[in-house]
């Protein structure tokens, strides 16, 4: 198979390319992944660039990115493939009219144009190059991890109507994880492991400047640290890297290029969702409520 990547600089400096500011640990786990073709499990809170990591790894890979959402009760039938009930249902009737025999029926029934394909059948199948994102796998009951296990070891599938269906290229497999319940020591044990946490204030200022490429040196430089100390408080929600980034834009949009403590209380709740949240960081920030209250 051929490698994407040539070392752990090129996958920095690519990534870089479409706005992914990855650091040497990142991009590190990114190249062995590759030449090891493992998945990656990737963990830590929400907001800190999971999903985004596989979409830039797609983007600069020249990949297809197929994503399998994750969400209590996903099944079978949702994450891998599932038969078109209506359709063989209007082919049976069609075929009883003709008097075909059942084994006939039932041969045609089963076959490829009744099948549809759900996102790891998808990948397995894929001739093009694909990055699959099985996003919040947390979220799935042990019996779906399981499926996933057994699909991603051998990357490939048994359908009993159809055969065995190997997938034809290995893809680059991102796992993602807000820690809401304890994956399994199976799972892990074929993944790479990698932690994303919040960037300190020099990355996320970079991150800002990158992405929100006409904000001033020093606005970006606040706006990095304020957050930080937002995210050093008891929240409901801390805020995104992405709400870090609207934040910016906000200010830009509303004239200002310096943060002074009226603006940090009239914008707080585009980086906060929860009032309470807001409440005390206003408390905490010491800046006024722009209602007055």
């Amino acid at each position: 198979m051929a490698e994407r990547f040539v070392s752990v600089d090129d996958v920095v400096a690519r990534l870089r390319h479409v706005d992914y500011l990855a650091d040497a640990n990142i991009a590190g786990v990114v190249f062995l992944a590759d030449r090891l073709e493992k998945p990656i499990l990737v963990e830590g809170p929400a907001g800190v660039g999971k999903t985004e990591l596989a979409k830039a790894v797609a983007a600069v890979t020249g990949s297809r990115l197929i994503r399998l959402q994750c969400y209590e009760g996903l099944d079978e039938s949702k994450a891998l493939y599932e038969w078109n009930y209506k359709k063989q249902l209007l082919r049976i009737q069609a075929d009883r009219e003709h008097e075909t025999s059942w084994e006939q029926v039932e041969a045609d029934i089963f076959s490829e144009p009744f099948l549809l394909t759900r996102p790891l059948l998808e990948a397995i199948r894929s001739q093009e190059p694909v990055v699959l994102l099985v996003d919040e796998v947390d979220r799935v009951e042990i019996e779906t991890e399981a499926l996933l296990l057994e699909v991603l070891s051998d990357f490939q599938v048994s359908i009993p109507e159809l055969g065995t269906i190997v997938g034809r290229q290995r893809p680059i497999v991102v796992l993602t994880s807000n820690n809401t319940r304890e994956l399994s020591e199976a799972l892990k044990r074929r993944c790479l492991y990698l932690h994303v946490d919040y960037p300190d204030v020099e990355r996320e200022k970079d991150i800002v400047r990158v992405r929100v490429p006409e904000i001033d040196d020093a606005l970006a430089d606040q706006v990095a640290r304020v957050v930080r100390s937002i995210r050093q408080l008891e929240l409901k929600k801390a805020p995104s890297i992405s709400e870090t980034i609207d934040w910016a834009r906000t200010l830009l949009y509303l004239g200002r290029n310096h943060l002074e403590p009226e603006v940090i209380g009239e914008t707080l709740h585009v980086l906060l969702k929860y009032q309470s949240d807001i409440v005390k960081a206003r408390k905490e920030l010491q800046v006024p409520d722009p209602t007055g209250a």
